[in-house]
């Protein structure tokens, strides 16, 4: 399949694209910015590149991973956001109409699904529990905002042209610290966050294929490494997770000390992937348990760590 890959330059992008070309795709890469895998340089808020690229290549199906991100907040000025992550968003949906697409795959983000009240605290019933009908939704940011925004048209052309479309709204899978702390370390946060909201980029990419395989109407998915524990943990997640992982992982705390890390003290919400598994046959092949492995072995982390790696993005408004 001739396949269209926005974001080509970008972490998830350099991954998906060697996965995709391995798998038999002929992968065309658009992106802002040069890279092994971008072919078009340009942005997707621009219409005509869109259209004369999806035309010239002879796309068959476009997987839209390229964003402004929330570290782009304080880079570019809110209505970038609009124009890249919603009319571009529209442009490339249109694009695809028109040439008879028969499936569309878009990169979301669970970080739309992140309220101001579920980043402060856990709900009454303890740890958020954030699948695909979590709700309501109300973004904090321009980023979450633009997110909502293009799912929203995804779901508008689905539902008018019958192209089959799959929204992934991912967990955390990037390589360089975020809301960094001096404790936990930027490896410790990575290993805990693969407890309830975190994934490997190589994870994502399979998602990806996966859904670009088996995608059947128009489906929401929340991806992120399976976590270990039930909703009925839930309360006891918020008050004192240290004891619920015990439970799941009674060596986690001695290999933690050994390492010098420390285990979280309170979880207060957990992303729930169990539907991609179901409709997609998709399960994140390094969770929690993967990095206690690595631990025990004296191997290396099963996940990338690069405090200082930032996207490739132009560094004028795309």
């Amino acid at each position: 399949m001739k396949v269209l890959l926005t974001g080509s330059s970008g972490w998830l992008g350099r991954h998906l694209a060697p996965l995709l070309q391995s798998r038999g795709h002929e992968v065309t890469g658009l992106d802002v910015a040069p890279g092994e895998y971008t072919h078009v340089t340009g942005s997707v808020a621009d219409r005509g590149l869109v259209f004369q690229t999806v035309a010239h290549y002879g796309i068959e199906a476009i997987i839209h991973a390229g964003a402004l991100h929330k570290p782009d907040i304080v880079r570019f000025p809110r209505q970038t956001f609009i124009d890249v992550n919603v009319s571009g968003t529209l442009n490339l949906l249109e694009a695809a109409v028109e040439a008879g697409h028969a499936r569309f795959l878009f990169t979301s983000t669970t970080s739309l699904m992140v309220r101001a009240d579920v980043r402060a605290r856990a709900g009454e019933a303890g740890a958020w529990w954030m699948d695909e009908q979590f709700g309501p939704l109300e973004p904090r940011n321009i980023y979450g905002v633009t997110k909502l925004a293009a799912e929203n048209l995804c779901r508008l052309i689905a539902r008018e042209s019958g192209m089959d479309v799959a929204i992934l709204r991912t967990g955390r899978f990037f390589p360089e610290d975020d809301d960094t702390h001096a404790v936990p370390s930027g490896p410790n946060l990575k290993a805990n966050e693969l407890l309830n909201r975190r994934l490997t980029v190589g994870d994502a990419a399979l998602a990806h294929l996966a859904a670009l395989e088996r995608i059947e109407g128009c489906e929401t998915f929340v991806l992120s490494a399976p976590p270990p524990f039930a909703r009925a943990d839930a309360v006891e997640l918020a008050t004192d997770a240290r004891a619920v992982i015990a439970r799941y992982y009674p060596d986690a705390a001695a290999l933690y000390e050994r390492q010098g890390w420390v285990l979280p003290e309170r979880i207060e919400r957990v992303y729930d992937p169990a539907k991609a598994q179901r409709l997609l046959g998709w399960r994140a092949r390094t969770d929690f348990g993967s990095v206690l492995k690595a631990l025990r072995d004296g191997a290396g982390l099963p996940f990338a760590h690069d405090p200082d790696w930032i996207p490739p993005v132009l560094t004028q408004s795309p």
